[in-house]
């Protein structure tokens, strides 16, 4: 797998595609997501696995966060997700499209389930954090279902012949 070195979300789905594409020999789909938080600049972005440096658990990158954003208040703490997917051809040819979802950082981690970020992560309209929601309700308004909806027409769009089988490999935000 290439290294995720790129700047973007679609930098670096595009580059796991491609790669995994021309690797095989088939067309593939990759994708990378993370959050981004608005009062950070954007922060961790494409770095929010690695976010606070090597070893963290996902609680110590949520502890991080959430000293960062001490004293910020909520109309400042709007954030989302983003997801972008990539669709590569064996033959270098790669779309690739975004989905997102919008929120905001809580003051405190709320919830059992989910991953990541998702305890401190609210939707708003919702009032809950991705961690408190049901796995079915966060699965329609999660930014990787949206992305992947998004790319859908393409892959439908692929010829039906044994030259387009999909490769599907994905990175954890």
């Amino acid at each position: 797998m290439p290294p995720e070195g790129g700047d973007s979300f679609q930098e670096n789905a595009r580059r796991k595609a491609l790669y995994i594409a021309m690797t095989v020999g088939q067309w593939a789909l990759a994708d990378d997501s993370g959050l981004e938080v608005n009062a950070l600049g954007g922060r961790p972005g494409v770095r929010s696995a690695r976010y606070g440096g090597p070893g963290l658990t996902d609680a110590d990158r949520n502890r991080l966060l959430l000293e960062e954003l001490e004293g910020v208040p909520a109309e400042r703490r709007a954030a989302r997700f983003r997801c972008a997917v990539a669709l590569s051809s064996p033959a270098g040819r790669v779309t690739v499209v975004e989905g997102t979802c919008e929120g905001r950082i809580v003051v405190a981690p709320r919830g059992a389930g989910g991953f990541g970020y998702d305890p401190v992560f609210e939707v708003p309209s919702l009032g809950a954090t991705l961690a408190e929601l049901p796995a079915a309700v966060k699965d329609q308004l999660s930014h990787r279902a949206q992305a992947l909806a998004r790319i859908r027409p393409f892959v439908d769009a692929l010829p039906a012949t044994g030259d387009a089988k999909i490769s599907g490999r994905g990175a954890a935000r």
